[in-house]
């Protein structure tokens, strides 16, 4: 009987045998536990200028409370950065207001090496044209929706022999709250925009290592997905089964491949209609679900599956795999690489395609985010920005809110970042394309949407760090090109900057001074808006 049988063993026996192993094991994680707690409050005055096409300046006042936390030990890490807000205006133009925003991602052990748990969670705004097209933080140049997903799930790994025995199951939820604010045309069909979702994931696989037994590594595994999106009751349900095999060619390199059997269903029911047969709106901007009418079927694609690639390990800073096959009834290609050519800077970059709703793919996105890690706002509005400052793993969440219509779609795309720690400074430059092409029921309200693709273009960069022994800068910036294939709808550019100066008064007590451009440009809007903003302010840091 094996070691890790024991772990998944009930019995007075094995938790007599196993608690002395995990006290050593816990106490060799508070040795090595790093912790860095940083909560703060602030006060600060915010002026913003209307340079096109109008001229309004307003002013508000802005008082917040936040917390900036990591912990990196060995068998528990996590990085999370929390901020409530309250915007104070002194008359009708800018009304009083409150956000939450944030981002966490982390880990924890239950027993070391065989069972954790992990999840994430995000909440930000994001500005929303009217064709649905969105990007992150607040402005003017749209109506504000909020948006909050989390994620979390257990991970199992055992063995029973040669085998190895991975098990997992992720459960997430994702909601956008305030879509009523986006206004359409007089007469225009109501924008659908997404409402919440939830999203639950479960996969299983058993394997062997090449040489051990066979010369070759093989595997069996399978694993499900559905997501249950509220508006019109669609859902997305894919299981699928496969076998695989690794064959090395060199100590470094190894050709993959795998081939299996997938079902995939998209289906939604129809709107409710009024007696001339237009789909009718709720009191929350929605679309109202008619509960009784069938399901329909937007997508029925089940058969074989395969795919082939390379996986090249040539040591432990440098990994990279590339994957080509059929999936969805079509060729399918994904991939990453990760470079980290030194302790001080690392290079990353996923290709993905896969087929969710606007939750499944938010999910996705901080599934992949990095433990470790310090968070970007935007000095003037207190908004996450794209990325987040780290030197693992894939950092930015950009892309995933080029779009935040209902429907389900088969997303496409590729992010790469850079980041590196230069003296006492950070820095970091994130860039990526997504595609979603939308699926949707024939004889529904969503029909229109069916085959229509959007594509959306990104950029983020960030370069923060000491001046001297009492001051700090910041400097963000980042550009969005979005274009839809929705009619009526026209190609939209967001751009902005910021920069930022702290300087130390008293111990915990700072001065904060703070300048922003901003400029949207909407093809559909027929304009384009630009806006400057400054901020002076205190800080204090507990």
């Amino acid at each position: 009987m094996n070691r890790s049988f024991l772990r998944l063993t009930i019995g007075a026996a094995a938790l007599a045998a196993a608690v002395p192993a995990a006290a050593q094991e816990a106490d060799n994680d508070q040795r090595t536990r790093q912790v860095r707690v940083a909560p703060y409050i602030e006060a600060n005055q915010v002026l913003t200028a209307e340079l096109s096409p109008g001229d309004d300046t307003v002013t508000y006042t802005q008082v917040a409370a936040g917390i900036d936390l990591s912990v990196q030990g060995r068998n528990n890490g996590g990085s999370a950065s929390v901020r409530y807000e309250r915007t104070f205006g002194y008359d009708n133009t800018v009304a009083d207001s409150s956000t939450l925003s944030g981002v966490a991602r982390g880990y924890a052990s239950v027993v070391p090496h065989a069972v954790s748990v992990e999840g994430g969670a995000l909440a930000t705004r994001t500005r929303v044209d009217a064709n649905g097209r969105g990007t992150l933080g607040a402005g003017r140049g749209g109506s504000e929706s909020r948006i909050y997903s989390a994620y979390a799930g257990p991970n199992v790994h055992t063995s029973a022999g040669d085998a190895e025995i991975n098990a997992n199951y992720r459960i997430g939820y994702t909601r956008v709250e305030a879509p009523d604010a986006v206004v359409v045309a007089p007469g225009a069909p109501a924008l659908d925009v997404f409402d919440d979702s939830v999203v639950q994931s479960a996969g299983l696989h058993v394997g062997t290592k090449a040489g051990e037994p066979l010369p070759v590594g093989v595997g069996l595994g399978g694993g499900l997905y559905q997501e249950d999106v509220s508006n019109l009751d669609q859902r997305v349900r894919d299981a699928q089964v496969r076998a695989d095999v690794t064959v090395p060619l060199t100590p470094s390199l190894a050709a993959v491949g795998g081939v299996g059997y997938e079902d995939v269903e998209v289906s939604s029911r129809d709107a409710v209609r009024d007696g001339a047969g237009i789909p009718v709106v709720g009191a929350d901007g929605r679309l109202m679900t008619d509960k009784s009418a069938p399901r329909q079927i937007a997508y029925d694609v089940s058969g074989l599956i395969w795919d082939v690639g390379v996986m090249w390990r040539p040591s432990s800073r440098t990994s990279a795999e590339a994957h080509v096959g059929r999936r969805y009834d079509s060729l399918t290609y994904y991939g990453s690489f990760a470079w980290a050519p030194s302790s001080r800077s690392s290079v990353n970059l996923s290709v993905y395609d896969g087929l969710t709703g606007f939750g499944g793919q938010l999910n996705n996105a901080l599934l992949a985010l990095p433990t470790d890690f310090g968070v970007n706002r935007n000095p003037i509005t207190g908004d996450i920005t794209g990325c987040v400052a780290s030197l693992q793993g894939s950092n930015c969440l950009t892309g995933v809110l080029g779009s935040i219509r209902s429907a389900v779609f088969r997303g496409r795309g590729i992010n790469a970042s850079y980041s590196e720690q230069i003296g006492r400074m950070s820095a970091g430059i994130g860039a990526g394309y997504d595609r979603r092409k939308f699926i949707a029921a024939p004889g529904t309200v969503l029909a229109t949407a069916n085959g229509v693709v959007d594509e959306s273009w990104w950029l983020a960069a960030y370069l923060s760090g000491q001046i001297d022994a009492r001051s700090t800068f910041n400097i963000n910036a980042y550009a969005n090109w979005l274009t839809s294939g929705f009619a009526g709808t026209g190609d939209a550019t967001v751009l902005g900057a910021s920069a930022a100066y702290r300087r130390y008064l008293l111990e915990g007590l700072s001065a904060n001074a703070a300048v922003g451009l901003d400029y949207f440009d909407s093809a559909a809007a027929g304009q384009d808006l630009r806006t400057a903003s400054a901020l002076l302010g205190l800080r204090y840091d507990f």
